[in-house]
């Protein structure tokens, strides 16, 4: 896979995170897809249903308004790309109450890819800032 095509398939895939269009943000997903978002209870999940069901979880607690490439890396079936996140806590995230907080942090994701389409995510926040973020006072 090109990395143009790379490119699409996570720009859809935040961009439907960022509408809070759970079915979106799964869309470009293969039906065996692993997700594995690295510290959350439960995971790595396995299949879209379980993946839909994270995506519930997150567009409801965490708004993302802002997500900066810092660095992006490609080989011929897999990308890994370093963001900056800008966001709030509606809900509570990371079992900590947001109470609308801002958040600032680094994430990094890695996606793999096959025909065509996102066969695994892997996640990884910077919790330490997160939690720092949301307990100040």
């Amino acid at each position: 896979m090109n990395r143009a095509e790379m490119n699409r398939l996570i720009e859809e895939h935040l961009s439907a995170e960022a509408a809070g269009d759970v079915e979106g943000c799964v869309a470009m997903y293969t039906d065996d897809v692993v997700h594995d978002s690295v510290g959350f209870p439960g995971g790595p999940l396995s299949g879209l249903d379980a993946a839909k069901g994270f995506y519930q979880y997150l567009t409801t607690n965490l708004k993302v308004d802002d997500l900066k490439v810092n660095h992006a890396y490609y080989g011929d079936d897999f990308c890994v790309i370093e963001h900056q996140a800008r966001g709030r806590v509606p809900g509570e995230f990371l079992g900590i109450p947001g109470q609308g907080k801002a958040l600032d942090f680094r994430l990094l994701h890695v996606w793999e890819f096959k025909d065509g389409k996102m066969s695994r995510e892997n996640i990884w926040l910077d919790s330490g800032a997160i939690i720092a973020q949301l307990t100040a006072q």
